[in-house]
């Protein structure tokens, strides 16, 4: 079943500034930034204080009160954004043989919202040492459990094929998607519902990040602090979000004419083994996973149009994935577009992987690729064309997209226009 090629039939996206798919795109190819002050708490003991919020209602997007009781917020995120997914495929799983249709979702942090509201609630606010269980809420069980995650999206779907939740830090929103194509490829599976989703917007991870200084301490000017391969950056802006994928084999979408927004070609990851949080200034593991994501591809290193990049305004990244693209594309790389959303959309940990990769299969959709805002003082060390400030219309066939995690963890996926000739 090794022939088997995997298209990508419906999308949708939670994103900060932009609830669908269409008001998604419309952010980014417009250049606007959805970063701001934090609202969902008193973020005034924090060294950051900025993040990318998203205005969500959960009735409002057809969530009932039983599943707003039960479901954490990334939860809440990943199953809207699986019924949206299906909707926007026109596929009618009612019809299909459930045990072939799966699931897998990707998280870095799982219910961290749900689980810190929560110990809140137990603990009187932090007082008490010893909690006091008989305050928890009836599902806490559900928010321990990241596997709960892909439960509640099959459940919600009917899918009742393989279910899997992937954790693999800020990869997961690709991993998840590259282990979805896997399995139908490998024939396990006809239908896959896949992304990620989270929502760590919590005191808890702020405090982690402001320990090991990772995110941004520009509160004064949050439309701005994400600054990716910019000389004055200072550290990435926290986001949350989701964004989830029908995937389906070639012919048999092409049978029951769905729309295509683009073929999965070719996907690798690959670890340091390094550290936990640095990265080695070469580049050396993205630039493999890069290499074979290409090679699964058949593709040539100058057939790739656009790199949505990692991007996440670091300076130790942003330098390693550079060096990554000059690596394993060559001189290609300076002939390349670059551009991170994440100067639009923040970072939301192992979402963003998926909405990076619908980022990417909207740039081909609309021959468009999304700028870098807040990029006006290049990095003479990140010398490539990273599109700054507007979105650049451009014939766009193949995009290359990827992920940086903590543990070392770098992934790589290749998006191309499936009437594309395999060679």
């Amino acid at each position: 079943m090794t022939g088997r090629r995997v298209v990508v039939t419906g999308i949708e996206v939670l994103a900060p500034g932009g609830i669908g798919a269409k008001n998604f795109w419309n952010l980014l190819s417009e250049g606007r930034t959805a970063t701001r002050g934090i609202t969902f708490f008193d973020p005034t003991p924090f060294r950051s204080r900025v993040a990318a919020e998203i205005d969500f209602d959960p009735y409002e997007h057809g969530l009932g009160p039983q599943e707003v009781r039960r479901l954490d917020r990334a939860a809440q995120f990943a199953v809207v954004a699986a019924r949206g997914a299906v909707a926007d495929s026109g596929v009618e799983l009612d019809r299909l043989d459930p045990y072939r249709v799966g699931v897998t979702v990707g998280s870095a942090v799982g219910a961290t919202m749900g689980l810190d509201e929560e110990y809140r609630v137990v603990s009187d606010g932090g007082r008490l040492d010893l909690v006091d269980h008989a305050y928890a809420a009836p599902h806490l069980y559900n928010h321990m459990v990241p596997s709960s995650f892909a439960a509640e999206v099959a459940w919600a779907v009917g899918a009742e094929g393989p279910s899997t939740v992937v954790s693999t830090g800020c990869t997961s929103g690709i991993d998840s998607v590259g282990y979805a194509v896997e399995l139908i490829r490998e024939g396990s599976a006809d239908v896959m519902i896949a992304g990620s989703s989270d929502a760590p917007i919590s005191p808890i991870t702020m405090a982690c990040f402001d320990a090991i200084k990772a995110t941004t301490p520009r509160n004064d000017d949050a439309e701005h602090a994400s600054r990716p391969f910019d000389g004055t950056r200072n550290g990435f802006v926290l986001g949350e979000g989701a964004a989830v994928f029908v995937l389906e084999e070639l012919e048999s979408a092409k049978k029951r004419g769905a729309h295509i927004y683009a073929e999965i070609a070719g996907y690798a990851t690959r670890s340091n083994a390094y550290h936990m949080t640095g990265l080695r200034p070469d580049g050396a593991e993205m630039a493999e996973a890069i290499r074979v994501a290409l090679d699964e591809a058949r593709l040539n290193v100058e057939a790739i149009d656009y790199i949505n990049a990692h991007g996440s305004g670091t300076k130790q990244n942003d330098r390693h994935e550079t060096a990554a693209f000059k690596r394993s594309l060559g001189e290609h790389a300076y002939r390349t577009p670059v551009s991170s959303i994440k100067s639009m959309v923040g970072h939301s940990l192992g979402a963003i992987g998926s909405i990076e990769i619908a980022a990417s299969a909207l740039a081909m959709e609309h021959n468009v690729v999304p700028p870098t805002a807040n990029l006006h003082t290049p990095d003479p060390e990140c010398d490539l064309d990273y599109v700054p400030i507007v979105a650049r219309e451009q014939l766009t066939d193949a995009v290359l997209t990827v992920g940086s995690g903590f543990g070392g963890f770098q992934s790589a996926m290749v998006l191309t226009r499936p009437e594309r000739s395999l060679v």
